[in-house]
C-alpha cells in the first residue's frame, strides 16, 4: 500500500468519524457547514485519484459509476433520517438511530466495493484512490437532502459564528 493511499484512508476515517460525531450529537446547520466538508473532501478526492481515472479501465470506470450512484442514494437517504429543528432562530439536525445504521451501511460499501471490485478482476487503483471523492460526493447528497427538507419545513439555515 502506498503512503497516499494509506493517508487517504486515514483523512477518510478521521472526516467520517467527525462528520459521524456531530450528526448523532446534533449540530446548527450553516450555509459554511453544507457547502464546506462535501467540496474539500471532492476536490481533494477528485485530485488525488486523477492519475486512477487516466488508468482506469472501462469496466473499473462503470464500477465506480455504480458505487457512486448507490453512496449517493444513501446520502440521500441519511438526509431524509436525520431529525431537523429550529433552535435559536436556525436550523439544527440531529441523526437518529436510522442515521447511524445508513453511516455503517455507507462504510460498509465503501470496504466492500474494494473487495468486490477485486472479486471482478477490477484491480485497478479507482476505488481506493477516490475514497476521499465518494465520500464527498455522499455527504454532500445528505446535504442537499437535509438543505431541501429545511425549505420545506420554513426552517432557516443557522446563522454563522462571528
Amino acid at each position: 500500500m502506498s503512503v497516499n493511499l494509506l493517508l487517504g484512508i486515514l483523512i477518510g476515517v478521521l472526516v467520517v468519524v467527525r462528520v459521524m460525531g456531530r450528526q448523532l450529537r446534533g449540530s446548527m446547520v450553516t450555509q459554511r457547514s453544507l457547502v464546506v466538508m462535501p467540496l474539500v473532501l471532492v476536490v481533494v478526492g477528485l485530485l488525488s485519484a486523477r492519475d486512477a481515472f487516466n488508468t482506469a479501465s472501462p469496466g473499473e470506470l462503470a464500477f465506480f459509476v455504480f458505487d457512486v450512484a448507490v453512496l449517493i442514494l444513501i446520502g440521500l437517504a441519511r438526509g431524509a433520517s436525520t431529525q431537523l429543528t429550529v433552535r435559536d432562530g436556525g436550523l439544527h439536525q440531529k441523526g437518529t438511530a436510522a442515521t447511524l445504521v445508513l453511516w455503517l451501511l455507507t462504510i460498509g460499501i465503501r470496504v466492500g466495493a474494494g473487495f468486490a471490485g477485486a472479486a471482478m478482476g477490477l484491480n485497478g487503483s479507482l476505488t481506493t484512490a477516490a475514497l476521499l471523492l465518494t465520500f464527498g460526493l455522499s455527504i454532500a447528497a445528505q446535504n442537499v437532502a437535509v438543505y431541501l427538507r429545511a425549505q420545506r419545513l420554513h426552517i432557516p439555515l443557522a446563522a454563522e459564528r462571528a
